[in-house]
């Protein structure tokens, strides 16, 4: 039975996605530039990224105040109810400054540290993903309606599609760049999609039998990791690890070892 304040959490974190999800949508500017830059030159931020951080912190503040932030671009409050916000208002930044489609909005709710709640919304798929913990991963759309997601049965490994990302600091992506190519001849394939967020519900609908990427921060995966979990993929970091910056690795049962291990001995989670 799904805890009450749970279910209350995530019915806010789907009702701040959905919003932001529509600013970002139906408010982007057709001169769209960038505001500022991050790790690198190529590592951006819009206005619009910025404006929906204050949508979701402004409409969670107003109904639970006490509660606590972290933002990618910049919420970060201590709160002292025991619950914390992990919010990325728009991932996949420079997909959506070219006007991609791949980019969502990610939400999660933490309590006592522990995610109990996360909602993504992809505005531009028409679809969003949730997941409370204990309850199942669920997504609705306009395509397939409400349904209850599954990852994929477990192939062999040179039969998976694995997807994963690139970080925007030159010598990190170089070494992600060679780690893919090692990788290529023993998989399917590869995708990249740009958004941790939406890999991470690719992998919970059955859309991706694996996902790897280094140097993800807590806002990028933490709603996408408990629905692919509830999905019933298997998700870490390094061999007995939790995922982190270093390495976050989410994959069916059955694909996500041989992947883990293949990433560690390859060096994946450092130059």
């Amino acid at each position: 039975m799904t805890d009450p304040l749970h279910a209350d959490l995530l019915d806010l974190a789907r009702t701040a996605a959905q919003r932001a999800g529509e600013l970002l949508r139906d408010g982007r500017p057709a001169d769209l530039a960038v505001a500022a830059t991050k790790s690198s030159p190529i590592d951006v931020v819009t206005e619009m990224d910025i404006a929906a951080e204050k949508l979701i912190t402004s409409l969670i503040a107003e109904r639970r105040p006490r509660d606590g932030f972290l933002g990618e671009e910049g919420a970060a409050t201590e709160g002292t109810s025991g619950v914390r916000w992990v919010i990325d208002p728009l991932d996949g930044t420079v997909n959506y400054l070219y006007g991609l489609p791949t980019w969502a909005v990610s939400i999660a709710a933490e309590q006592d540290g522990e995610v109990v709640a996360g909602a993504v919304v992809a505005p531009m798929r028409q679809e969003a993903y949730h997941a409370v913990r204990g309850g199942g991963a669920w997504a609705t759309g306009a395509r397939d309606g409400e349904r209850r997601l599954a990852c994929r049965p477990a192939p062999p490994l040179d039969q998976a599609l694995v997807s994963t990302g690139f970080n925007y600091v030159r010598d990190v992506r170089d070494h992600q760049a060679d780690v893919a190519r090692r990788l290529i001849p023993l998989l399917r394939d590869i995708r990249r999609s740009g958004s941790a967020a939406v890999d991470l519900c690719d992998v919970a609908a059955g859309r991706l039998d694996g996902y790897y990427e280094r140097g993800l921060h807590p806002w990028d995966l933490a709603a996408g990791d408990l629905i692919a979990r509830e999905a019933g993929a298997l998700t870490g970091g390094r061999p007995g690890e939790r995922p982190s910056h270093d390495l976050t690795v989410a994959a069916t049962p059955g694909v996500f070892e041989p992947l883990q291990r293949l990433l560690e001995d390859f060096g994946a989670w450092h130059d």
